[in-house]
């Protein structure tokens, strides 16, 4: 269990016994205007609570008129109830005006504890818009003396030179020799000479590779 301090908040023994004699004679004052029983012990609790939710709105920071209002009101409530019960009241002798006053009690607390428990909520804030983008100014064209005259003439757009073909990749002397070999097969099996297609076929060489060993085999 956790030990208990070694000293006790002097604020909150004083907040406790000032609690307990406000409690108390809030309801020696609502006995003593004709309400008995457990509505005497209510009267204390209402104005109570009323202090309190009128200190929490003051605390959130809201709408502090209204709490400033509402704490007025039961602050007077209890130190009237305080100063009444100091030997200012004949218990057995209560003017009508308080027999009223704490008989409507009830309605006052109920309606100021609805106004701060229940008030208008803050406007939510409105969705924050994209900025427009600023107008997109134009420059100013070229006046008529910038333009320069069209010429009479159309120009032609230069030509492309002409490109040279392509020279022929030199021919490894391998491949001739292998390419030779074909060719004599073809000629001894077939009886005419290979044409550059076949060639090509039988060695797997591109196009123009072929033609090239084509040339040195003639």
């Amino acid at each position: 269990m956790r030990a208990l301090p070694d000293r006790v908040d002097a604020v909150l023994v004083q907040a406790l016994i000032a609690a307990a004699l406000s409690f108390a004679h809030l309801h020696d004052l609502a006995l003593a205007a004709g309400q008995d029983g457990w509505k005497a012990w209510a009267y204390p609790v209402s104005v109570d609570l009323l202090l309190v939710a009128a200190w929490r709105r003051l605390r959130s920071g809201e709408a502090k008129a209204a709490g400033w209002c509402w704490f007025l009101v039961a602050l007077t409530a209890s130190l009237g109830a305080n100063v009444a019960t100091a030997g200012l009241l004949d218990p057995d002798d209560v003017p009508a005006w308080l027999r009223i006053l704490v008989a409507g009690w009830p309605a006052v607390a109920f309606l100021g504890g609805t106004l701060l428990a229940h008030g208008a909520p803050k406007p939510s804030e409105a969705p924050a818009t994209a900025p427009e983008p600023p107008p997109t100014v134009m420059a100013p064209g070229p006046t008529a003396t910038e333009v320069d005259p069209p010429s009479t003439a159309a120009e032609l757009p230069p030509a492309a030179p002409e490109s040279a073909p392509p020279l022929p990749s030199p021919v490894p002397p391998a491949l001739v020799t292998l390419a030779r070999k074909v060719a004599d097969e073809h000629l001894a099996r077939i009886g005419t000479a290979i044409d550059t297609s076949t060639l090509r076929a039988r060695l797997g060489v591109p196009m123009p590779l072929a033609e090239a060993i084509a040339d040195q085999l003639t």
